[in-house]
């Protein structure tokens, strides 16, 4: 079946037809991102970028899903986080992405400890979709500097969270941090917190 591009608001229109369920396992809303890629020109009313660090920008939100474009300049590198127990599928619209996967060997929220061991890492692109695995949620995403190029990609969340646990692998650190958007609805939002 070949994929039809669909404009943002289209997608948007889609993801809200889904029923529960489709939120509760990664299959069926993975079917949905490989059939149907967003249109990256239909996204710039949503974007913002900062050199310093990337941007998270609202797009959608109900009580089953938030959709968020994340802006990447080259270099720049999430932290190794994770997802509090939902699901989360990433496409990416513009440029190139590598998602760097952990497995959790030990973790401690309480005493903000953790051991962490490297897993697999995949590539996202306009043609590979991919969903974060619930059983090993731990992940960072990384735009390397020597792809010297942009990247946009949109994320979907089971249900709308605005807190996540992030890692320190090297130091074996945890803790839980507050989530915030640059933008929500294509309007500034002024800042408060730190993204993972």
């Amino acid at each position: 079946m070949r994929a039809k591009h669909l404009a943002i608001l289209e997608f948007v229109l889609a993801l809200r037809k889904f029923p529960q369920q489709a939120f509760e396992q990664p299959g069926e809303i993975l079917e949905f991102l490989q059939n149907n890629p967003v249109m990256p020109e239909t996204l710039r009313p949503y974007l913002s970028w900062d050199r310093q660090h990337y941007t998270r920008n609202l797009i959608d939100k109900t009580p089953l899903f938030e959709l968020i474009a994340l802006c990447w300049e080259p270099g720049q590198v999430s932290s190794v986080h994770n997802h509090r127990d939902q699901n989360c599928w990433m496409i990416t619209p513009t440029g190139r992405l590598r998602v760097e996967n952990f497995r959790t060997l030990a973790q401690d929220i309480a005493a903000g400890t953790c051991e962490l061991a490297p897993d697999e890492t995949v590539e996202m692109d306009t043609d590979h979709p991919c969903a974060v695995d619930p059983k090993e949620p731990v992940h960072r995403v990384v735009n390397p500097k020597e792809w010297n190029q942009r990247a946009v990609s949109v994320h979907i969340y089971s249900r709308p969270f605005d807190t996540c646990v992030v890692y320190s692998p090297e130091h074996g650190s945890c803790g839980v941090i507050q989530l915030h958007y640059n933008t929500a609805f294509g309007r500034p939002v002024k800042p408060s917190s730190t993204a993972p």
